[in-house]
């Protein structure tokens, strides 16, 4: 059962990151530069991608690095974390394969006590303190959010269409 289980949170996982790497990989080069909206949720997308696969998360430190500003934020920025220069399409995109494989590998080392870990920020009323598998299908519903965003953007503004992916690997 364990393994039907992995299974089934990879193949919709890894689809969900499938289609964030390729909404990114489908907006021209030109409006990521100038679009500050579009590459605020794709970025934003990526750092959670990866925070919330690392358990604990206090040990966490993402490949590109963020600074935390409570003020004097652009507007388009998506929470607090406002990268620390704008980074191309080709290191956000590498980011996220990199936390594909690392969600993978999560995934895939699931059984039996593992079962059990927690996701725990810390010990203030609001932080994070998930099982394993509850913080992995809330990292996939965030993750399917913000690409939605992506792609909404995306249709709206350029009337492009990026790929449906049903299950991880369906789209390059």
């Amino acid at each position: 059962m364990e393994k039907v289980i992995r299974e089934a949170i990879w193949n919709q996982f890894g689809a969900a990151i499938d289609m964030l790497i390729n909404a990114i990989s489908t907006c021209p080069d030109a409006y990521f530069a100038d679009r500050k909206r579009f590459y605020y949720i794709a970025y934003h997308s990526a750092i959670f991608l990866d925070y919330y696969l690392s358990v604990p998360p206090a040990g966490f430190s993402p490949l590109l690095p963020f600074t935390q500003k409570e003020a004097s934020q652009p507007v388009e920025a998506v929470g607090d974390l406002i990268p620390d220069r704008h980074y191309t399409k080709d290191e956000l995109i590498a980011y996220v394969a990199r936390s594909r494989e690392k969600c993978k590998e999560t995934i895939e080392s699931l059984s039996g006590e593992k079962f059990h870990d927690r996701f725990t920020e810390g010990d203030d009323p609001g932080d994070m303190d998930y099982p394993i598998l509850e913080i992995l299908l809330y990292n996939l519903r965030h993750t399917q959010h913000h690409t939605a965003q992506l792609h909404l953007l995306l249709r709206q503004d350029l009337d492009l269409h990026a790929e449906w992916s049903f299950r991880a690997g369906d789209i390059a």
